[in-house]
Parts: structure tokens; sequence; C-alpha cells
């Protein structure tokens, strides 16, 4: 599970028949004039904020590109079963992470965990007594003991706070998009690869200043059922097929309820959107030209949030003379 969370960016999709306990409500509804203006001019700056679905070309190159969410939900059945002939078309699946990454990364971590432990520190040390206490009735929501956590990096204990208590003890990727579509490609026999090493992620939340992960983690200290109500929100706008939407409200919402200061909490969601989104998305585009020209029909599946922006995956394959179109999703 902890190898494709490591995937997501802030703020992840929820699965309704997984989590049957869980409920949370769509936040867009709810935007102020402010918060809507701000909304309206993000999505107006943004190329390519639609659709799920793209297909890239550049003479006898073809590239499909499909936004991914990373966790299971009943409705992708729909479509997966639209998507499926486009996979088996395939000669090559280019995805985050391939089950055989994630296996292999399960099994260091088994073995080696100070990939994710402070060698130096503790969080009861670094943070004020009132934090700490926060953070263990955080923690012991979503079964993970207090003193079992109290050596987890910063980073870490950010992204398990980012799920609610209710999904915590379920197997968020199980069925997920991508090992569905990684599913299909391996019925037909198509090959599979991953867009980068798996230590990428690590590096994306490991290398930010210490101060910085503090910061993150306190961030992710909201109410559970607010926690509910971004999940939700994240999730209507995929099934919308509004990934720029989707991120822009990430950044709204983040602002909106993080515990701590607005520009504080601005501030964090740059600096994140720079290390997994940006920097990933450009050090992606050479394996994917590459793909394209070793391979006559590529597809390439990851998180929707990758696709839309000035330099969301589209825009930078356009800028290297790649026609776009949308397609069915």
């Amino acid at each position: 599970m902890i190898a494709r969370l490591l995937s997501l960016v802030c703020f992840v999709a929820l699965t309704q028949p997984a989590f049957a306990t869980c409920s949370g409500n769509d936040l867009r509804p709810t935007l102020g004039t402010e918060e809507r203006s701000r909304l309206d001019a993000a999505l107006a700056d943004a190329p390519f904020a639609d659709g799920n679905h793209w297909k890239a070309t550049r003479g006898d190159a073809t590239l499909h590109l499909i936004g991914t969410m990373h966790l299971a939900d009943p409705r992708l059945d729909a479509p997966l079963g639209r998507l499926k002939p486009t996979v088996e078309s395939a000669d090559l699946l280019l995805l985050e992470m391939t089950n055989e990454d994630e296996l292999a990364l399960q099994n260091r971590l088994t073995t080696d965990p100070s990939l994710l432990l402070m060698p130096d520190k503790t969080l009861p040390e670094l943070l004020t007594e009132d934090q700490w206490d926060q953070m263990s009735e955080a923690l012991n929501a979503r079964g993970v003991p207090p003193f079992m956590a109290a050596r987890f990096q910063p980073w870490y204990v950010s992204i398990l706070l980012a799920i609610p208590p209710c999904a915590a003890q379920s197997d968020l990727s199980a069925g997920g998009m991508d090992a569905r579509i990684e599913e299909i490609a391996e019925t037909q026999g198509i090959p599979s690869a991953a867009l980068e090493d798996v230590e990428t992620i690590f590096a994306a939340f490991s290398n930010q200043p210490r101060q910085t992960q503090i910061d993150m983690m306190l961030s992710s200290l909201v109410d559970p059922a607010i926690n509910e109500d971004l999940f939700a929100t994240m999730l209507a706008s995929y099934f919308d097929e509004a990934p720029a939407e989707g991120w822009a409200m990430s950044t709204i919402l983040a602002e909106r309820y993080s515990p701590v200061a607005s520009d504080a909490a601005a501030a964090i969601f740059a600096t994140m959107e720079q290390a997994l989104l940006i920097d990933r998305n450009h050090d992606w585009i050479p394996v994917l030209i590459e793909a394209t020209e070793t391979h006559d029909t590529v597809v390439a599946a990851f998180g929707a949030a990758h696709l839309p922006g000035q330099d969301g995956v589209l825009a930078l394959l356009q800028a290297e003379g790649f026609t776009l179109e949308r397609l069915p999703f």
C-alpha cells in the first residue's frame, strides 16, 4: 500500500465501497466569492484543464495518456471498460510504479525501515507538548501507535494523516486504476515499465528541509470530517474529468482548512507541487519520447494531476511537437 501512496499528491481520491464507513461532501459548491474567483483564474490559465484520456501523435508515434487515481472505486469499472481496447492495443505500458517495483520497495522497507525513520530526533522532541498530543490522537485514530510513529520522518506522517481514519485500515491501492490497467496489460502479454526510479518519490519528500516536513505534517492535522470532505471533493473532480480543477481546489481548501497560517499552507502546497508534479513531469518527457521512438503504440497511465497546466505532461509534449487530441474516458 505505502508504495502507491507515496506517489499521491497532498489530497487523493476516496473510494466508497472499500471505505463503507466513510462519507464526505463535495466542497465545490461551498466556495465563497473570493475562493471562486481564485478557482476561475487558475482554470483560465491552465492549458488542457479537462480530460482524463488524451492521444499524442508525432509522425508515426502514438502515445495514449490516461489520468488515473491510485485508489479503488466501482465507478472506475465504466471508464476501464472503455479504455480496455486502448490498453490492449499498446506494445508498451508506462506507469509511475509497476507491481514489480512496488513489491521490491515493500521488501526493502521490510529490511531497511530506516528509509522512513529519523536517525537523530523523535517527533515529541520536535513538537510542542500540545502539538504532540494532537498528533498522537490523530495517529491513534488511524491505528498507528504514537510510540511507533515517534521516529517516523515528518513527511511520512503527513501522508498517514492525509488518509481519513475511516479509511486508514483499508488496502487503499487494491483495485486502483493503475493496478487494473497493469492487469489488463499483463493478461495480453504487454510489457510494463516505470516512468521513474522508485527512489524519485522518496527524494521528493525526504529532500525537503526538516522544518518544511514538519510544516507539512502539522498542516495535515485537520478534523476527520473535513478530511473526508477533501477526499470526496477530489473524487468528484476526478470523475468530472476536471484534473486542473481538482488540483486548484486542493490548493484553496488547504488554505481554508489547514491549522497552519494560510500563507504557510500556500507555501507548503507550492513546494510540494514543484517536487511532486512539475519536476517529475519534466523528467518524464524524455522517457515518454524515447518510448514512442522504440514502440508503435504506447500507453502511459499516471495520476491525473500530472496532465494539465503550463508544466503538465500534455503541454510539455505539445512543446515537443506532438499533436494532442482528447478522447473519451
